[in-house]
C-alpha cells in the first residue's frame, strides 16, 4: 500500500483544543503553524509574566491533569487573531487570546473543567514564534495510523487520533514502522522531514477526546505490549513546503 497523510492537527493552545487541517505550509526548523502557540500558565509556574523562551510543560495547564479539557475542539480563524472552542459541557466561547478581554474570557471558560486540587489557571501566555510544545525543539510529531489501530486491538477498543496531539498522521505504513526511520528522512508533499526521536506518552492519553473521560489504559498496554510507553516520532521540517492530507509519503 502506498502510505499517505491522512490527517493535519493542530493545538493553537496547548492542551486546549485540536483543530483539523486539509492543509498547511511548513518552514525549515519550524513547527507546524500556530501549533501550541498560546498556553494557559498555572498560579504555580516558574516564571512571572509572558515566557522568555520555551518553558517545560510542568508550568502549564494540561490534559494529564484535567482529563475534561481532552474534549475541546478548536478553530483559529485565518488571520490567527480569533480562537473558537468547544467542549460538550460549555458554550461555545470566540475570543480573541491576545487580548485582555479574550484571556480572561478563556480562564473563566475553563475553570469547571479544571480541578481545584490544582494550582489555578492564571494567565494566557505565548512566546511569538516559540512554540510551547512538551520539547523545545521545534519539531513536528509525525505519527502512524496502523499504531494506533494496533495499541487500539490490544486494548479491546477503537482509539482516536486526538489522544495523542500529534500533527501528521500517516497512513499505509507498518505498525510501529516510523520507530525505524529514526535518523532518516521521509518525504511527505514538498516537504522532507527528518525524524529525530520517539515520543515518550503521559497519561493524558487515558482520555476519550470525545467524552473527556478516562477510559483506556494506554500507558500500561504500551508497557505490557510493547515494553515502552512510546508512541509517535518527532521530526524536523527541513524545507519550506506545503502538505495536504492525501499527499503521498516518501519512507525509507
Amino acid at each position: 500500500m502506498t502510505a499517505t497523510l491522512a490527517h493535519i492537527v493542530r493545538h493553537p493552545i496547548k492542551s486546549i483544543g485540536w483543530q483539523e487541517l486539509s492543509s498547511v505550509a511548513l518552514s525549515a526548523g519550524k513547527v507546524l503553524p500556530f501549533d501550541r502557540h498560546w498556553a494557559i500558565a498555572h498560579s504555580a509556574a516558574a516564571f512571572d509574566g509572558l515566557p522568555d523562551g520555551w518553558q517545560a510543560k510542568r508550568n502549564f495547564v494540561r490534559g494529564v491533569a484535567a482529563a475534561p479539557l481532552m474534549a475541546v475542539t478548536a478553530s483559529l480563524s485565518d488571520d490567527a487573531r480569533n480562537i473558537t472552542l468547544n467542549h460538550p459541557a460549555r458554550d461555545p466561547l470566540d475570543i480573541a487570546p491576545d487580548t485582555e478581554a479574550g484571556a480572561a474570557a478563556l480562564l473563566d471558560w475553563i475553570a469547571p473543567l479544571w480541578p481545584d486540587t490544582r494550582p489555578a489557571a492564571a494567565r494566557v501566555v505565548s512566546a511569538g514564534d516559540q512554540a510551547m510544545t512538551d520539547v523545545p525543539e521545534p519539531y513536528v510529531a509525525v505519527l502512524g495510523l496502523s499504531s494506533l489501530r494496533a495499541l487500539g486491538q490490544r486494548l479491546g477498543q477503537e482509539l482516536s487520533i486526538h489522544r495523542f496531539r500529534g500533527n501528521l498522521w500517516l497512513d499505509g505504513t507498518a505498525p510501529w514502522e516510523e520507530f525505524d526511520w529514526i535518523g532518516r528522512e521521509i518525504a511527505v508533499g514538498t516537504v522532507r522531514l527528518r525524524i529525530e526521536e520517539r515520543i515518550t506518552r503521559c497519561n493524558a492519553t487515558a482520555a476519550n477526546p470525545v467524552t473527556g473521560h478516562q477510559d483506556a489504559d494506554t500507558l500500561g498496554t504500551l508497557e505490557s505490549a510493547y515494553g515502552h510507553r512510546d508512541f509517535g516520532v518527532y521530526a524536523t521540517v527541513l524545507n519550506d513546503g506545503f502538505v495536504r492530507t492525501g499527499d503521498a509519503v516518501e519512507v525509507p
